[in-house]
């Protein structure tokens, strides 16, 4: 059975149920356990059936698209299966992104990022005033004192002053405490601002290879996207995966596979260009963002790209022995093709699929 008919068959025959004797139709918490029951049943024979890890983020998924609480990954389950592609634990996580609350949720971070930064600046300004003005006050007291101090008065009157006088010096002192702990506090404020803009930069950042990371092209694919459409230039994307990496690992070892991940990423950010945005999506893949490029010049660039990758023959410094050709397969998508920004990562992570399964080593378009 397939996959749209499991999602609508036990519904209906509920409804057949119900409607051939109603007398005998379940109470509605019953009804509700059945289904609940029903569902986990069917969670853990898709688990199963495509030997899935039992993670969060899975779970998270699997059930959105079998419940029908998420349309989109109820459709992208459907596609595949009619298309008779595997659901594997790689498509899986690509499909991970196409939940609809995980840019409203960097937004809010972000925001959030912004209204402490804004909090600690406005902070840091009022300590620099208000320092200014305690200096000033004291600098004008401690002036007053002196003055008073050297006045030629009677005994009488000199010693009422002195009186006044010591009350002075106190609030000076008092004065010079609460200066020095203003400028604590406002040095404080400093590190605090450059440690939150040294934090938001290290966050966008993959610190292996020294490309951005895939929470940095997250946000730039919104914003690029939002930004295409208003003016009405194409914009498109590409996933790039490294051919064979886990025998690249298994052979040399992963500190030399590190090694290679880099040498990648250096290729496909060198040979890119000004009109690209490149980033590490994590493991072996890779993304790029195309600027001004509909999908089959995104692909011809790639394809360049994946050309020169191939030509260069790495070693292995640490052993001399060579890796040989470490070659690339890529899918490449246009984003501005639709009004959904988000199908253009499942369109390109098919398409990379379909480079794999037909040889690796090529580009081809979703």
């Amino acid at each position: 059975m397939s996959f749209a008919s499991r999602f609508l068959a036990r519904p209906a025959r509920f409804a057949e149920a119900d409607a051939a004797d109603p007398e005998r139709a379940a109470p509605v918490t019953s009804r509700a356990e059945e289904a609940r029951r029903a569902l986990l049943a069917r969670i853990g024979e898709f688990v199963e059936t495509h030997d899935l890890a039992v993670t969060a983020s899975n779970l998270a998924t699997i059930c959105g698209g079998l419940s029908g609480s998420h349309p989109e990954l109820a459709q992208a389950f459907a596609a595949r299966e009619i298309a008779g592609e595997p659901i594997d634990q790689r498509w899986l996580d690509t499909l991970g992104r196409l939940d609809p609350d995980n840019h409203s949720r960097i937004a809010e971070l972000e925001a959030l990022m912004d209204k402490l930064e804004y909090s600690l600046m406005r902070f840091a300004q009022t300590a620099r005033s208000a320092q200014s003005e305690t200096s000033d006050h004291r600098g004008a007291l401690g002036a007053q004192i002196e003055a008073m101090a050297g006045a030629d008065l009677s005994p009488a009157a000199a010693g009422e002053l002195a009186q006044v006088l010591d009350l002075s010096r106190a609030m000076l002192a008092r004065i010079e405490q609460v200066e020095a702990a203003m400028a604590r506090s406002q040095d404080e404020t400093e590190r605090l601002r450059e440690n939150l803009a040294k934090a938001r930069m290290e966050a966008d950042v993959d610190h292996l290879t020294g490309l951005p990371n895939r929470r940095a092209f997250e946000r730039r694919l919104v914003s690029a996207s939002i930004e295409a459409r208003a003016k009405g230039e194409v914009l498109s994307l590409a996933f790039c995966d490294v051919d064979r990496f886990k025998l690249i690992n298994d052979t040399h070892g992963h500190e030399a596979g590190d090694r290679v991940l880099c040498a990648v990423a250096a290729t496909l950010n060198e040979c890119a260009g000004d009109a690209c945005f490149v980033a590490r999506h994590g493991g072996e893949e890779f993304v790029l963002l195309f600027y001004g490029m509909d999908k089959e010049a995104a692909r011809t660039r790639l394809d360049a790209i994946r050309r020169a990758q191939a030509a260069r023959q790495l070693m292995n410094r640490e052993t001399g022995k060579p890796f040989g050709r470490v070659t690339f397969s890529g899918g490449v998508a246009e984003v501005t093709e639709d009004s959904d920004t988000r199908s253009a990562l499942a369109r390109a992570d098919a398409a990379l699929y379909r480079a794999k399964q037909e040889g690796r080593n090529q580009v081809m378009v979703g």
